[in-house]
């Protein structure tokens, strides 16, 4: 069964995320993910509003959680670290 990521950001230092978005996609590659919304337009009706929403679909819960806790994508949330403010969850599929 699918799972998926779904993070909201909002970023506070585009130069210094530009360093997360350019080794990131190779982490969700090697888990088998596919992005399926990944910035572009939206609209927060309830809640805190986030400049970025990003959905991230993976083959299974596994693979969702393995990647957060690669070196991969470790290596990816220091690069971000200091340059947005993210909210992560991974959830499963129905």
């Amino acid at each position: 069964m699918p799972a998926y990521w779904i993070a909201h950001v909002t970023v506070t230092d585009p130069a210094r995320y530009a360093g997360y978005m350019a080794i990131a996609p190779a982490a969700f590659a090697a888990h088998g993910a596919k992005f399926l919304a990944r910035g572009g337009e939206s609209e927060t009706f309830e809640g805190q509003a986030f400049d970025r929403q990003v959905v991230i679909e993976f083959p299974d819960l596994a693979a969702a959680r393995a990647c957060y806790a690669s070196d991969a994508y470790r290596a990816a949330r220091d690069a971000r670290d200091g340059a947005c403010i993210a909210h992560v969850a991974i959830v499963a599929g129905v």
